[in-house]
């Protein structure tokens, strides 16, 4: 089965919450799945050439939250990564004008950067879906599929 690093993006904790519930989901189905916090640079190494789920929220005007924000700084001077594989679940609220758009910026970085991206990307909605995680667990039990 798959080794899983999970990376957080989050300002109120909903994207840790939705990280923490994907981790034992994925836990369930047989593989090994680690949420990193407050991730860097080292971190993500150890998943070259495997696999990363970033769940991650949007602050301010489509930003990053703070908390990740240095690991995609460190990861834009990287260079090409065509052997890793990743997910990436973008929270967001649609009343906002760039919904998502942490997500976003982070899918665009690792497109960019050669990483195959299994599955499509999920987006939940905060106007919709006041608890991310009843929205997230199905996507992840698809997801896993692709491990």
């Amino acid at each position: 089965m798959a080794e899983v690093g999970i990376f957080v993006g989050t300002v109120y904790g909903n994207a840790l919450l939705v990280a923490e519930e994907a981790a034992a989901i994925l836990d369930t189905l047989g593989h090994r799945a680690r949420v990193f916090e407050d991730p860097d640079i080292s971190d993500w190494e150890r998943y070259r050439g495997k696999v990363v789920l970033v769940v991650i929220s949007t602050t301010g005007q489509g930003d990053l939250p703070d908390n990740i924000r240095p690991l995609y700084q460190a990861l834009r001077s990287t260079g090409w990564q065509p052997d890793l594989h990743y997910g990436l679940i973008a929270l967001g609220d649609s009343g906002y004008e760039h919904f998502c758009g942490g997500g976003e910026q982070f899918d665009a970085l690792l497109q960019e950067m050669g990483a195959n991206r299994l599955g499509d990307v999920l987006h939940i909605d905060a106007a919709d879906d006041p608890e991310p995680e009843k929205v997230s667990g199905p996507w992840v039990k698809k997801w896993a599929n692709y491990l």
